[in-house]
Formats: structure tokens, sequence, C-alpha cells
């Protein structure tokens, strides 16, 4: 009886996934463990593990396949020795999309044997002639619009990396039509018919992003509230913090454990509407914004507001990374009480971030500027960041928003609270 591989679970509410390629050829022998292929799901690029060992003897999907159902079958493996007979076409029907064994003494022979592609080796390892690269540069290349064929890779054996993209000019990208499901869908316009333009096809990511928040936007009844908060207090704990424990703990580390702080002293925001009912949390777990290319990504703090700093610091870091990489686990960037989106790296004064559901609250950040304030009657210079919370009215009326606000404004401006 041929043995079958199933497409894996991928994480909560996550119903289907994207093959983006297959690491084995048809005719290897498999061990449980070994990496059998790559996974996109809309915010990751997982690696599937072999769960049982083997002759793989057909595959039933093929690379690049999109939106293959959590369960369906995927391949077929057999014991060594063992005949591939009646299983034509696996249980889920699915066209058989890779060459069979062939049977002893038959003149067509199997791909020639490949070494198992692993974590940081871009080649396919089935010599079907596909562009050898890197997963990032995979993605960074789609999210540009750079066709990699054109590319001559500066990795082992011509691999593409991520530094043969970043040396290509960024290209021009037009925006893309909503995509939104039902009521809310956009008509997909075309391009003026004078303007030179490329079509680039949206990733499985992309499309999320955007079906996401068109929903949020159209059913979620959003009300904003915006606090001033000096910061003069906190950057001076933050620097006497890093010289005295030589740490690296970022202005961004000590927002989520505001935040976290905040939701856990006002509980009454930190819930979720359900329909008929609301949910409400006990415990305050933070998802923070991350770019990667081609998107964002939101990495979870569990617990931040019972979290030391430093720990947070060390655990953002470590998401941080893996998330660029697209190497994040379901479960690190899946839940979440409330979110936190940050822009004043890059200079911006205030805006208004939209939330992500089914979350009740996010919280947008801008930059620390140096701002003329009134103090009594005498006005002083000091260093001011505007934050805007975002709320959702079905959840959260507008007194729980604004007594939420003042709290997450208090701990900021009294930092020490943060390190009791």
């Amino acid at each position: 009886m041929p043995i079958e591989i199933k497409m894996p679970s991928l994480g909560l509410n996550v119903e289907a996934g994207n093959l983006s390629r297959w690491l084995v050829h048809v005719g290897q022998k498999i061990k449980a463990g070994d990496i059998l292929a790559e996974i996109e799901t809309d915010k990751a690029t997982m690696e599937f593990e072999a769960p049982s060992e083997g002759v793989l003897a057909k595959l039933l999907v093929a690379d690049g396949a999109e939106q293959v159902k959590v369960g369906d079958v995927i391949a077929l493996l057999t014991r060594e020795g063992e005949e591939l007979s009646s299983a034509a076409t696996s249980g889920n029907g699915r066209a058989v999309a890779a060459p069979q064994v062939s049977p002893p003494g038959s003149s067509a022979s199997a791909p020639s044997p490949a070494p198992v592609a692993r974590k940081d080796d871009g080649s396919n390892g089935h010599g079907r002639g596909r562009i050898k690269a890197s997963p990032l540069a995979r993605r960074l290349a789609r999210a540009q619009g750079i066709d990699l064929s054109t590319i001559q890779g500066s990795g082992p054996s011509g691999r593409i990396v991520k530094s043969d993209i970043e040396k290509i000019p960024a290209r021009s990208v037009p925006s893309a039509a909503p995509f939104a499901p039902g009521p809310v869908s956009a008509p997909a316009y075309g391009p003026p018919a004078d303007v030179p333009h490329e079509t680039v096809k949206l990733s499985n990511m992309r499309k999320v992003i955007a079906r996401r928040l068109a929903e949020s936007k159209a059913t979620v009844p959003h009300f904003y509230l915006t606090v001033d908060i000096k910061l003069d207090a906190m950057l001076k704990l933050r620097s006497e913090f890093n010289t005295a424990l030589d740490a690296k703990v970022s202005v961004n580390d000590l927002l989520i454990k505001a935040l976290g702080l905040a939701l856990v002293r006002v509980p009454d925001a930190n819930v979720q509407f359900a329909g008929d009912q609301l949910h409400k949390f006990q415990r305050a777990d933070i998802s923070v914004a991350v770019a990667i290319p081609g998107g964002l990504v939101t990495p979870v703090i569990k617990d931040a507001g019972n979290k030391r700093v430093a720990a947070i610091a060390t655990e953002m870091k470590e998401l941080a990374a893996r998330a660029r990489d697209g190497k994040l686990a379901p479960h690190e960037y899946q839940g979440g009480t409330a979110s936190l989106s940050n822009l004043g790296m890059y200079g911006i004064k205030q805006f208004d971030a939209v939330i992500n559901p089914p979350q009740g609250l996010i919280v947008a950040v801008g930059a620390g500027e140096k701002r003329c304030i009134v103090e009594g009657d005498a006005l002083q210079i000091a260093t001011v960041m505007s934050a805007t919370g975002s709320f959702d009215h079905r959840a959260i009326d507008g007194a729980t928003g604004a007594e939420f606000m003042a709290a997450l404004k208090r701990i900021l401006e009294q930092p020490l609270t943060m390190l009791a």
C-alpha cells in the first residue's frame, strides 16, 4: 500500500497554501524528517518534513501550485521494492504533475538523483532546470517584478542570493486594484493605454493583506484617538538601562511593554468582538508590525505586560530577523490581542492604522521630535511623540478607548512603572 503524503496543517484558520517547490525527485529514497518541499503561506515560507520513510513514487501537485488545501494528498511513497500499481490518482483527485517510477527493465529512466535541498540551498534538487535562488531572493524578485532568468547568481553553484537582487535598481510597480470578497470587492481597472507599465501578479501574502484590510475598513467601525506623549524620561531611562546592563533595548521594545501594561490596567480594551458575544482576554499578546519584502508580518510578543523589557528586546530581535527571512512558524505570527505599528523611523509624525481583524485595537506611533509645549504658564522644549489608537467601536466604547490611551501615556511618561 502506498503511503499518502498530505498537505500539512499551516496554522490556525489557514485552510490552504502554495506549494512553492519540491526539494526531492521521484525515485528518491526518503527518510523520516527529510525536507520534501517549501510551502508558502500568506506570512512565511515553511519547510515540510517527510512524516515517513520510503521511496518517492509520485508527485501529485506541481511546483508553484497555489491554494492547495490542507489535507490534500500531494505525493505518494512506497516501501523499497514495492510496485505502485493502482494509485494513478490521489484521494483528492488532483492530476499527476510529475513522472512515475519506471518499472524494472523499462527503457524509461527516472530523473538523476540529487541531494535534498536544505534551508540555505536554493537549488531545486530534482534536475528540472529551475533557476537556483534562495527563498528570500525569490520573494524579493517577485515583489519587485524582477525576472530571475536575467540575473547571474553570485552564490554557490551560481545560486541567486539576496545581494544579487539588491544590486538591481528598484522598478516602479503600479498599484494593484484592491482585492476583497463579496460586496466590498472593487473593480479591476485596466491601466491607462498610453502609460508604459508592467503587470505584476500579486503574491499570496499581498492578496491576503489586501483582502483582510479591505474587510476591516468595510466591516469594522473604526474610531480614532490621538495623544501626545513626552518621551524624555523614557529616553533617559533607556539610555541608562542600556549603559548599565550593556543591553540593546529599543524604543519599540519599551512601546511593546507599555502597550501590554496598558491593556492589563484597562482590561475592557483587551477584547475582541465575536458576533453576539465578546472575548475578554486575561493576557496581553502584542502583534508587532514588521515590514518584509512584498508586505508585512506581525510576530507576536506573548504576555508582554508581564515580561521584562530585556526579555522583550531579545525575543523581538529574534522574531524580526526570522520574519524578514520568511522563517516564522505560524504560532509566532498568529493570534495577538492588540497590535502596534511604528513608522517613527521614517520620520512620520502621526498616522491612523487599520485594525488587524479580529483584534479590537491597534496603536500607531510616529516619530519622537522636539516640540514646544506649555508646562504651567511656561514654554518648554520636550521630545514628544504622537500615538493614535484605532478602536473597533462594536467592542470598545469611546470612554474605554480614552482611558486606555491615557494609561498608555502615563506609563510612557513615568517609565519606571515598566520596571516595577
